[in-house]
């Protein structure tokens, strides 16, 4: 039995640019130490080996820390072997890159940097599959259905891309799904998809370790692949090594409900200092509940390590009992009254509608304030 682990998508040293400064740095070492997850996870299930399937570093051009930290630290358990292959994020294109990869790594980290066999261990080989380029243009997992390997060697896949395209270009760099069974292959690993999904019987995404969008709703993971033989299907088992988790709630309003309240049953309880939420507000509610929806998020905000409210799918329901609480008469009324009228102006773009709309839900929430 050969037991390994497959991962992908490390993308160490992504900066996160668009979170808050203060928190850039958790999310980065929270990719950096995935490393040490992942060698935990391959001790635990007996594994010897950690497949990466592409998209270690974040770009071509990781900075020096960046890429000499995650050598060390791949190089922490001698007995623990690391295969690498360039991903899109991080091609052979970037000679500088992997030469200095080259120079540095530890003798327990291989870089499969060409598309030929590396053999793993006795009747163990692995076919890798290198993106030489961002955009290669072609499958290339094609030369291993002409791989020459012993007749009972267990024969393993690595490569980094889409099974389909989500474009209208057509594009020639797609990897066949069943690249597996026509290549007669015991396992292919892929990298590229964030999240983990299974293919087929023989081939998986096994997703990032670390999650670093809201796009997949659930933590980050690996997978412990056992193969018994040639003929035998893999033992595949999705293990969990996510620091932090993105949550998506949606909140789906009626007008007689209090939102407020809704939100904060919904708010999970654990865990919250390594949660990070959007929460998508749609159906429809009262100046009041915007109000009460803004000051549950000012109470229970801080507790999570970061969280985004959008709330352009809610519609506001105002009346004349709304506006009288802003104000009764004179300027405040007015200005109530024309960011009502243009919140529902369909001539108006439709980011000019909800730039009205929140700047009338402001506007009430003030006047609440101050009385």
């Amino acid at each position: 039995m050969f037991r390994f682990i497959h991962t992908s998508d490390l993308h160490l040293g992504k900066r996160f640019g668009r979170m808050p400064e203060e928190f850039r740095g958790r999310l980065t070492e929270a990719r950096h130490g995935s490393l040490g997850r992942l060698q935990e996870v391959a001790r635990a299930q007996g594994a010897s080996t950690i497949l990466v399937a592409g998209d270690v570093f974040d770009t071509e051009t990781p900075s020096p820390g960046v890429l000499r930290q995650a050598l060390r630290a791949m190089g922490d358990d001698p007995a623990l072997r690391w295969v690498l292959i360039p991903g899109n994020h991080d091609s052979l294109a970037a000679d500088d890159l992997w030469e200095i990869a080259a120079r540095d790594c530890p003798a327990n980290v291989t870089l499969a940097l060409a598309p030929e066999p590396v053999v793993l261990a006795e009747g163990v080989v692995l076919l890798p599959a290198p993106c030489p380029s961002r955009r290669p243009g072609r499958d290339l997992t094609d030369w291993m259905e002409e791989a020459s390997t012993q007749p009972e060697a267990l024969r393993i896949g690595l490569a980094h891309g889409a099974v389909q395209t989500f474009g209208e270009d057509g594009a020639s760099d797609v990897i066949t799904p069943d690249r597996a069974e026509r290549a007669g292959l015991n396992y292919l690993a892929l990298g590229d998809w964030h999240g983990q999904i299974r293919i087929g019987d023989r081939c998986w995404y096994s997703g990032s370790p670390e999650q670093d969008r809201f796009k997949h709703d659930a933590p980050g993971k690996c997978l412990a692949v056992a193969l018994e033989g040639p003929g035998a299907s893999p033992s595949v088992t999705p293990v969990d090594t996510g620091k932090f988790r993105w949550e998506i709630l949606d909140l789906h309003l009626l007008p007689d409900e209090d939102p407020a309240e809704r939100l904060r049953g919904m708010l999970p309880r654990k865990d919250r200092r390594q949660t990070l939420l959007r929460i998508i507000a749609e159906g429809r509610t009262r100046l009041s509940g915007q109000a009460g929806i803004a000051e549950a998020l000012n109470g229970e905000a801080p507790d999570f390590a970061f969280v985004e409210y959008r709330d352009t799918g809610l519609g506001l329901d105002v009346d004349v009992g709304d506006l009288d609480e802003i104000d009764q008469a004179g300027a405040l009324r007015q200005a109530a009254e024309a960011l009502l009228a243009e919140s529902g102006d369909d001539s108006l773009s439709s980011d000019g509608r909800d730039t009205a709309r929140a700047a009338l839900s402001r506007l009430y929430a003030y006047a609440m304030e101050a009385s």
